[in-house]
């Protein structure tokens, strides 16, 4: 018994140090960048953007083969942002891509038949509800991606723009940005 135990035991010490040196011989190196540009992204994860998500959104980025302005929800403070992180300069929203105003989804309760496709569709878990019960949505979680809105198949969820007022208002641009340059003086 005693012998069986000691051999499990070395036999996990030596897989254990195959396994750290193996971790450190082919460690795999992320790019920085691609996480600065992946954290001024929105994280709607909604593909709006023609990416399955913002991380792969960032990657092409820092890669060079997307432009920094295909995220609508991000908005033009979210293209502001990018250029300024990428040493680029501003470029609108092209034709094909149009800024929406901020929006959160909205289920009509009385039309909802609680079918849970919503629910599944749902990137960040905004919408609570069960199998044949109606279903809401949590307004503080929802990033408006309308990715619950296609497959819900009585057209119970639409989305209201969130009207800007004293509680939800934030400056659109960083305060460096708005604040004037030293003048030299001789």
């Amino acid at each position: 018994m005693l012998s069986a135990l000691l051999a499990m035991s070395a036999i996990a010490i030596a897989l254990g140090a195959v396994l750290g040196f193996a971790a450190i011989k082919f460690r795999v190196e992320g790019n920085p960048l691609v996480d600065k540009i992946d954290a001024v992204l929105p994280q709607t994860q909604c593909g709006q953007c023609g990416y399955p998500g913002c991380r792969p959104y960032a990657t092409a980025i820092a890669e060079g083969s997307a432009d920094i302005n295909k995220c609508p929800p991000g908005g033009e403070e979210g293209i502001h942002k990018l250029a300024d992180l990428l040493g680029m300069e501003f470029k609108p929203f092209g034709v094909e891509t149009v800024e929406k105003p901020k929006a959160v989804a909205f289920i009509d309760e009385s039309t909802c038949i609680g079918c849970t496709l919503c629910i599944q569709a749902c990137p960040v878990d905004a919408i609570v509800g069960a199998a044949k019960q109606m279903h809401t949505i949590i307004a503080s979680e929802c990033t408006g991606c309308e990715l619950c809105i296609p497959p819900c198949p009585v057209d119970c969820i639409s989305m209201v723009a969130i009207i800007e007022n004293t509680t939800n208002w934030k400056w659109k641009y960083p305060v460096y940005a708005l604040t004037p340059a030293p003048i030299d003086t001789p």
